[in-house]
C-alpha cells in the first residue's frame, strides 16, 4: 500500500482548543491531542471539526476501532460529512477490510467528486479490494492526478496503479516525477525495490544490491531491511551448494565410491592430483562466493556479519557449508591408503547439509 496522505478537515467555526488539538496531531503528539480535544468535546459535543480530529488522534495511535467509533458519532450529526467517511475508510483499510474501506471511500467520492484525496483513495482501494477492475482503478488514479497533479500521495497512487496494471510508460513517468521531487519517498523506493528484487530469475546477490541501494535512500525502512536480510540469507544458503561441489570434487578425485566393474584409482593419490583437487575447490569458492561478494554494494556486504550474528539459521547454514568444505579438504589433503574412512568423511560432510536444504527455506524472513 502507498503512504498515508495528510487529512485536513475544513476549519469551519474552529475553536482554539480544536486548533490546538489538530496541531498536536500534526506534531505526532496524539496522546496529548486526545486530552485537548476531549476537553473541547466536553464543552461542545456538536463541534464536528474537533470530533474528526479526535478520531485522527486515535488513528495515529493505531486505535482503529476507537477512531472508527468517533467517526460514527460525526455521521450521526451529519450523514454527509466527507471527512468522517474518509477517516473511516482509512481505519478499515488498516485492519485489512478493503471492501468495506472501498465502500466508505466511494461515499466520500459521491459527496465531493472533485476531491483528489478521495479519488486517489478510491483508485488504490479498487486495486486492493477488487483487482478485477484494473481499468477503473487506472481511470480513477488519472482523475486524481488531474485534480492534484503535484500531490505526493496522488503520485504514489498513480505509480502503484500504473505498475500493477502493466502500464510501463505511465509508471516510469510517475516514478521520475515522484522521485525527482522526493528521492527518499518512503513508499516508492521500497515498493520499486521489492518489485525489482521479486522478478523471476533475480539472483540473491542482485536482490541484495537492489535492497542495499534502496536502503541508502530510505535508511529507516523496515521492509527494505527485511528484504536485504532475506536476500543475504539466500546467498548464505547458496554457499552450501558451493561446499557440496567441493566435496564432490574431492570425492571424485579420490574415487571414494569406485564404479563396479572398473579398476579403482590406486591409493594414496599422487600429490599433484591432490593439489589439483584443492585448486579446483579454491576456484569454486573464488568465483562462486568471494568474487561475487567483493562486487556487491558496500551496504549489502556490511549486512552479512550482523545477519550472521543475529539469526541462528544463518549461522547454521554457514557452519554446514564450512563443515562440508572441510570434509572435502580432508579428502584431498590426507594421503589415504584405504577408502573406508574417506567414505565416512564424505557422508558426514554431505548429510547435515542435505537434510536441511528444504527445511530452512521456511526460515527466510
Amino acid at each position: 500500500m502507498t503512504g498515508q496522505p495528510t487529512v485536513r478537515p475544513p476549519r469551519h467555526g474552529r475553536d482554539p482548543l480544536a486548533e490546538q488539538g489538530m496541531a498536536l496531531v500534526d506534531l505526532g503528539r496524539a496522546d496529548r491531542a486526545l486530552e485537548v480535544l476531549g476537553r473541547r468535546l466536553a464543552e461542545d459535543p456538536e463541534d464536528l471539526f474537533a470530533r474528526v480530529w479526535f478520531a485522527r488522534a486515535h488513528f495515529q495511535l493505531r486505535d482503529y476501532q476507537q477512531a472508527y467509533d468517533a467517526t460514527a458519532e460525526v455521521l450521526v450529526r451529519d450523514p454527509e460529512h466527507y471527512d468522517a467517511y474518509f477517516v473511516r475508510s482509512f481505519c478499515l483499510r488498516r485492519v485489512g477490510r478493503y471492501a468495506d474501506a472501498l465502500d466508505m471511500m466511494e461515499r466520500a467520492v459521491r459527496i465531493d467528486p472533485d476531491n483528489w484525496l478521495a479519488r486517489a483513495g478510491r483508485a488504490e482501494l479498487l486495486m486492493l479490494a477488487d483487482p478485477q477492475r484494473p481499468d477503473e482503478a487506472w481511470e480513477e488514479a488519472r482523475a486524481a492526478a488531474r485534480l492534484g497533479p503535484e500531490e505526493r500521495w496522488v503520485l504514489e497512487v498513480l505509480l502503484y496503479v500504473a505498475t500493477e496494471t502493466g502500464r510501463a510508460e505511465a509508471a516510469e513517468e510517475a516514478r521520475k516525477t515522484l522521485l525527482g521531487t522526493d528521492p527518499g519517498n518512503t513508499f516508492a523506493v521500497p515498493y520499486l525495490a521489492r518489485r525489482e528484487a521479486d522478478k523471476p530469475g533475480t539472483s540473491a546477490a542482485r536482490a541484495a544490491d537492489t535492497f542495499a541501494a534502496a536502503l541508502a535512500a530510505v535508511p529507516g525502512s523496515a521492509d527494505l531491511r527485511s528484504g536485504l536480510d532475506a536476500a543475504v540469507y539466500r546467498m548464505l544458503r547458496g554457499t552450501r551448494w558451493l561446499a557440496l561441489a567441493c566435496l564432490a570434487i574431492a570425492a571424485a578425485a579420490l574415487d571414494v565410491f569406485p564404479t563396479e566393474g572398473e579398476v579403482p584409482k590406486a591409493l594414496p593419490l599422487p600429490i599433484g592430483m591432490r593439489l589439483w583437487a584443492l585448486a579446483l575447490m579454491s576456484a569454486v569458492w573464488g568465483f562462486g562466493a568471494w568474487r561475487r561478494y567483493r562486487r556487491m554494494r558496500l551496504g549489502a556486504r556490511l549486512s552479512v556479519r550482523p545477519l550472521i550474528a543475529r539469526e541462528p539459521w544463518a549461522r547454521v547454514v554457514l557452519g554446514q557449508a564450512a563443515w562440508a568444505t572441510l570434509a572435502g579438504v580432508l579428502l584431498a589433503v590426507v594421503p589415504w591408503t584405504a577408502r573406508g574412512v574417506p567414505q565416512v568423511v564424505f557422508w558426514t560432510g554431505l548429510v547435515p547439509a542435505l537434510v536441511t536444504v528444504l527445511h530452512d527455506r521456511k526460515k527466510i524472513k
